[in-house]
């Protein structure tokens, strides 16, 4: 059984990197299950053993890439030392490297993100809800050594994601080169501490 488990993994994974990599270069509406099933020698009948639709398959894709995303934010979170201002600028700026890498590597990585933004939003969803969640804990931090004053940590913690979601969205990367959105990012995260810095008295 475990040998049958590990053969449906080996294959599973030989699919989701075909699929991935046509994805990317070719874009989603463009990419069939024939060509998938081509590219890891098999038939399409025999795909669809593995996946009921190319939807299912560009889930997947969708969910390694953000729990990438999630895996170099959470890093950034739980790293010792920095003081939750600095932590909150790292976090924004590995967001939107990690972003700006994989809109420029890949170029159709927009098609793919609207097809999952409207078919499978609870991926979405549940990346925000995480991502969240570490600006949450920088808050709490920041509350805790008096760098901060936030009353209500969950709240404000929508709200900075808020101010902040731009520098996520692959869809905007081309509007500016990766130093220029740096700087912005600094200039954000700069007027997000003035507010939530603890007044003096």
């Amino acid at each position: 059984m475990e040998n049958t488990a590990t053969r449906l993994d080996d294959t599973r994974n030989q699919i989701m990197a075909a699929a991935e990599a046509r994805f990317r270069t070719y874009g989603f509406t463009k990419t069939t299950m024939v060509e998938i099933a081509e590219d890891v020698g098999m038939s399409a009948a025999n795909l669809y053993r593995y996946f009921e639709n190319k939807q299912d398959i560009a889930a997947v894709c969708a969910s390694r890439c953000m729990s990438a995303q999630i895996d170099l934010l959470r890093d950034v979170t739980q790293q010792p030392g920095p003081a939750a201002g600095e932590r909150l600028e790292s976090l924004v700026l590995t967001m939107l490297r990690h972003t700006h890498e994989q809109a420029s590597e890949y170029p159709k990585i927009d098609e793919l993100v609207e097809i999952i933004a409207k078919e499978r939003q609870q991926l979405v969803h549940e990346k925000n809800t995480t991502i969240r969640k570490f600006i949450a804990e920088i808050l709490t931090q920041g509350n805790n050594s008096g760098e901060f004053d936030v009353a209500d940590v969950e709240d404000t913690a929508h709200a900075v994601y808020s101010a902040i979601a731009l520098f996520g969205i692959p869809l905007f990367m081309s509007l500016y080169a990766l130093d220029e959105f740096e700087q912005r990012v600094k200039s954000v995260v700069e007027l997000l501490i003035r507010g939530l810095a603890t007044r003096p008295g």
